[in-house]
């Protein structure tokens, strides 16, 4: 049966482990098989030639796979798991083009925060921010509300919540972004690449590319860590900043 093409439904994903429950048939009687959906193994597939790209898988994809024994060989498991659409997410996706307002849950897996849609049970990443306070156990219990971003990419859909906690630092920056403050950055470290900065404290920290800006470059040659240059951010998100150096 391992060359043999299967189709399932996804019933259930660890995001933590990393793994997914599929259910199939077989001759008319159901069947549940799990498989390992991590990035090495995604890798490997698209490498090989059976997948396109990657995919973050959801309750309720279909997928096909093939059956294998595992390597310890005391069980069935799914290999070769190809995604292939998902009406559920289908329906999502166009909600959101009239109102892109959703509720659900906090949830973490690897340390990175999912937002669990209310409805659906679809698991959706929250686009990295080094400036975000982590949710405490207790709001990992509490609904939230979000939209979603990047929608023309299926396999790349992220959510984006309408209510954020970030350090003190960040909001800090935000200002000064807004009245284009100029700023007394400190050096920390100073490289082939570019001049390092801490912005504000160490917490907001920035690069000013060397290879971009010839006259930092030449000013680069008499700055030392520990020095303070002035600059002002040209350029904030809750995930990246942007520096520019003034005279």
């Amino acid at each position: 049966m391992s060359n043999t093409i299967v189709q399932g439904k996804v019933s259930f994903v660890n995001h933590e482990k990393q793994y997914v429950m599929i259910e199939y048939e077989v001759n008319g009687k159901k069947k549940t098989i799990n498989g390992i959906v991590d990035d090495k193994t995604q890798l490997q597939l698209k490498k090989e030639g059976v997948i396109k790209k990657t995919h973050v898988f959801h309750i309720g994809d279909l997928v096909n796979f093939t059956v294998q024994l595992s390597g310890r060989g005391d069980k069935m498991i799914a290999t070769n798991i190809q995604y292939l659409y998902n009406t559920a997410l289908d329906v999502l996706l166009n909600k959101a083009k009239t109102e892109n307002s959703f509720i659900g849950y906090l949830k973490m897996a690897d340390d990175k925060i999912f937002v669990k849609e209310i409805d659906s049970y679809l698991f959706f990443p929250v686009a990295h921010s080094p400036w975000r306070i982590q949710p405490t156990e207790q709001e990992l219990n509490e609904a939230v509300t979000f939209s979603l971003e990047n929608m023309e990419k299926k396999d790349k859909v992220t959510a984006k919540l309408f209510n954020n906690n970030y350090i003190p630092e960040f909001y800090a920056a935000v200002k000064l972004h807004k009245a284009k403050t100029a700023v007394e950055a400190e050096v920390y470290k100073i490289s082939e690449h570019g001049i390092y900065l801490n912005v504000i404290g160490d917490k907001i920290q920035a690069k000013i590319p060397l290879s971009k800006n010839a006259a930092t470059s030449a000013i680069s040659k008499d700055i030392k860590v520990g020095e303070k240059i002035k600059v002002v951010i040209s350029y904030l998100s809750p995930q990246k900043i942007i520096v520019e150096q003034i005279t």
